[in-house]
């Protein structure tokens, strides 16, 4: 057998791998698990960190003042330094809309060895902790909750002895390229951490989405939450690590009503969100980086690159192997696009956004090495520094 039919063979084996033995990564099914409601309420206090977030407050912040829940709750907003109005506009908005009590803080600039975001919610719960609740909702300013969605967040948690209850907020999908690049986020993202791994208890997979994080008080004490990962850029993963390392249980899943309101009309919008983090994903390693092109290649580029050179060959073999190893692939992805309600034509396009992707990550390890690191907001972090634990 030739080289290229070798190649190809061991590319439709990594499918066959993927589809059956990765947690059924690519099955949309995972939701906020069985819940009824507790008796009492418990207190919660939502911590928004936000810098420069004018253009979306308006559509998130309404929907976190009107939120029907039971108990006790209050939101603390976090101007992380804006020079857009940020803080100015939440007042108003709350002013305008009624609903839970708002508190409006600014921390400062973020001291060396922490990350803006990381800062801002250090200082979100330290407000908080003044009213002593049991749960925090850690959410970002960009995402819009259905009415009852701190409800349901509480009461699933609260059934099923969660400490983290994290939801996937359905990313915007409304331009050419948000429909070929952002439910490939999400489908990349649940294949390295499926779903259905993580809330298993004893799994080491860990993982959240820090756009909806349910996060227990006693447990974000114990697991020394924020300043214990105050140096990630990747915090919803490095949180749910903290939280695990301590025993804690976390769950994530797909929302059905928890949206974000950000929009990435461009190529460029959705190049910057993805390659200011993919090579810190990899940990700056330049053999995870070298071994992911060589994987995404494998796997999602040799399938259809076998279809075309088998077919002006006159291979049969290898045009056919790639065709069931791309069909694998396009198979995989559909559950995705219909979450997202996008058509199924867009499933064979694939390999060409993992392309991108791939390119993402190289330009990302670019970055790194020319010193500019991950940037985001306005803040540049350069080369993260080793930050010693405290006693």
């Amino acid at each position: 057998m030739s080289a290229l039919v070798w190649i190809t063979v061991v590319s439709l084996a990594a499918w066959g791998w993927l589809l059956l033995c990765q947690g059924f990564f690519w099955r949309t099914d995972v939701r906020l698990p069985g819940r009824r409601d507790p008796d009492p309420w418990p207190s919660v206090c939502v911590v928004v960190p936000a810098r420069d977030e004018a253009a979306v407050l308006p559509a998130s912040l309404p929907s976190l003042l009107a939120q029907d829940y039971p108990g006790r709750a209050e939101i603390f907003l976090v101007d992380d330094g804006s020079t857009d109005g940020t803080g100015a506009l939440a007042r108003e908005l709350s002013r305008r809309h009624g609903g839970l009590p708002l508190t409006v803080g600014s921390p400062g600039e973020p001291p060396a060895g922490w990350t803006g975001k990381l800062w801002a919610v250090r200082h979100g719960i330290g407000l908080a902790r003044a009213r002593d609740p049991e749960y925090l909702l850690l959410t970002d300013a960009d995402i819009a909750h259905a009415p009852d969605s701190l409800r349901e967040l509480v009461a699933a948690a609260r059934t099923g002895g969660f400490d983290v209850v994290s939801q996937m907020a359905r990313l915007r999908v409304q331009s050419l390229w948000e429909r070929l690049v952002v439910p490939a986020f999400v489908y990349f993202f649940a294949q390295l951490y499926p779903f259905r791994w993580i809330g298993r208890r004893g799994s080491r997979t860990a993982a959240a989405a820090g756009g909806c994080v349910l996060l227990r008080a006693e447990t974000a004490g114990r697991a020394r939450i924020p300043d214990a990962i105050r140096h990630a850029v990747i915090d919803d993963v490095a949180l749910a690590r903290a939280v695990k390392a301590v025993g804690g249980h976390v769950w994530l899943g797909l929302a059905d009503r928890v949206d974000s309101v950000r929009p990435y009309p461009r190529l460029g919008d959705l190049w910057r969100m993805v390659s200011r983090s993919a090579y810190a994903q990899l940990r700056h390693n330049p053999l995870l980086l070298l071994g992911t092109v060589a994987g995404l290649a494998l796997v999602y580029l040799v399938p259809p690159a076998a279809v075309v050179a088998g077919a002006a060959s006159g291979s049969a073999a290898v045009a056919v192997t790639g065709a069931a190893a791309w069909a694998v692939m396009a198979g995989t992805y559909a559950p995705m696009l219909r979450y997202y309600r996008q058509p199924p034509w867009l499933a064979p396009l694939l390999p060409f956004t993992a392309f991108l992707y791939l390119l993402m990550t190289v330009d990302s390890a670019v970055q790194h090495y020319r010193g500019r690191g991950a940037a985001w907001k306005g803040r540049t972090y350069a080369r993260p520094e080793a930050v010693a634990d405290e006693g």
